[in-house]
């Protein structure tokens, strides 16, 4: 690197940095500062213009702790025809549906008992049928299913070149999250492609809260007939 020139008139401004291109640093026209900022990318001109190649202007360049840039791979578009679907993404879309189907499973048979006091109270035990445990040991099997699927698809999309996917932790939170924050990413380097999970989520879910009124409200006429039984007798 050529040595910079004494009493340099270099104007202040923003210039490439001499120890890393990918980034530029402030010049106050006498020195270099600790300032510094991410180079545009493609960017052939800097503000104030640009220091002859090998050329840096006069004075200690660092005058605070180094922190080099950190660098961000930009995401390039896929070919038309790389598939962008494959199968995990589809079961963590679907798997929903069969949480319905297992609920419909759980169907409490409301007793109602007579407290010492003459009260008439639920029986709490008749609300755990084998569908409640049923219900409740494939729920914790279905979230840990739909994590380690949203890591395959992860890997999926990295193998045919997707740069930064959507991570998979997010699926510990809900796959709905993971679902549609894969495909808005997916649909930014496929146009016209990576939606199609979304719009099939929300078709889930339409039917999931079909099935689940449905389902609530077998329940609660199920609770009024054992309420009724019981004050007749």
């Amino acid at each position: 690197m050529t040595q910079p020139m004494p009493g340099s008139t270099t104007p202040a401004g923003w210039y490439r940095d001499p120890a890393d291109p990918r980034q530029v640093r402030w010049w106050d026209g006498q020195a270099w500062t600790a300032h510094f900022r991410p180079a545009a990318p493609q960017q052939g001109q800097f503000q104030q213009g640009q220091f002859p190649q090998g050329q840096y202007p006069q004075g200690p360049y660092q005058q605070g702790p180094y922190q080099p840039a950190r660098y961000v791979q930009p995401r390039n578009q896929l070919s038309d025809k790389t598939p962008v679907y494959n199968p995990f993404i589809w079961v963590i879309t679907f798997l929903p549906l069969i949480s319905i189907l297992i609920l419909s499973t759980w169907q409490p048979q409301f007793r109602y008992i007579t407290t010492r006091q003459g009260v008439h109270t639920i029986d709490p035990l008749s609300m755990y049928t084998p569908g409640y445990f049923l219900t409740l040991i494939f729920s914790f099997l279905a979230w840990g299913l739909m994590v380690f699927l949203a890591y395959l698809d992860h890997q999926r999309l990295l193998k045919i070149g997707v740069v930064r996917p959507f991570h998979w932790a997010w699926a510990f939170l809900n796959g709905a999250v993971y679902v549609v924050g894969r495909s808005v990413i997916v649909h930014k380097v496929a146009p016209k492609r990576g939606l199609l999970p979304v719009w099939a989520l929300i078709a889930v879910y339409v039917v999931d809260m079909v099935a689940v009124s449905i389902w609530v409200s077998t329940m609660l006429h199920s609770m009024m007939a054992a309420m009724g039984y019981s004050v007749a007798a």
